[in-house]
Parts: C-alpha cells; structure tokens; sequence
C-alpha cells in the first residue's frame, strides 16, 4: 500500500510511505532536517508499523506540539493502522 502524507507543523512537507503486510518498505520525507530524517527513514524501514508508532508517537520537535516522527506516526493511524 502507498501512501502520500501531508504534514503539519514540521518543516517537512509530506511523507511518502509504502507498506506491505504491516512493515515499513519504504519512507520517503520531503524537506525538513534533512540528515536526521535520512537515519529516521533508515531505521523504521524494514520494522513493523506497531513498534514504529509505540517508539515515535508523542514526539516533540522544540516548543511544537508534533515532530517528523510524530507526523509519520500520525500518517500511520490515517492509513487505519
């Protein structure tokens, strides 16, 4: 399943995600932090969609209410996950 996200509050603009059978495939973040969002992509994929969100969901990016992180977690849940 692909899956096209678009964020709010982040610097980065959208997330495109690709998942089968409850598994990260592949993760793509347009714009933001560019090197900590190339390790964040590296290490979800591969990794179930569960432990992604029970490691990454409620994170804060400064004083804003959500993150990188927390908007894939967010995308996650729009995907019924």
């Amino acid at each position: 399943m692909k899956y096209t996200y678009k964020t709010q509050g982040t610097c980065s603009s959208h997330i495109e995600l690709e998942i089968e059978n409850n598994i990260i495939t592949d993760i793509a973040f347009w714009g933001g932090c560019n090197g900590n969002l190339q390790g964040v992509s590296r290490l979800v994929k591969g990794m179930p969609v569960g432990d992604v969100i029970s490691r990454l969901e409620g994170i804060r990016c400064g004083r804003r209410s959500t993150s990188c992180p927390d908007q894939l977690c967010r995308a996650l849940h729009e995907m019924g996950f």
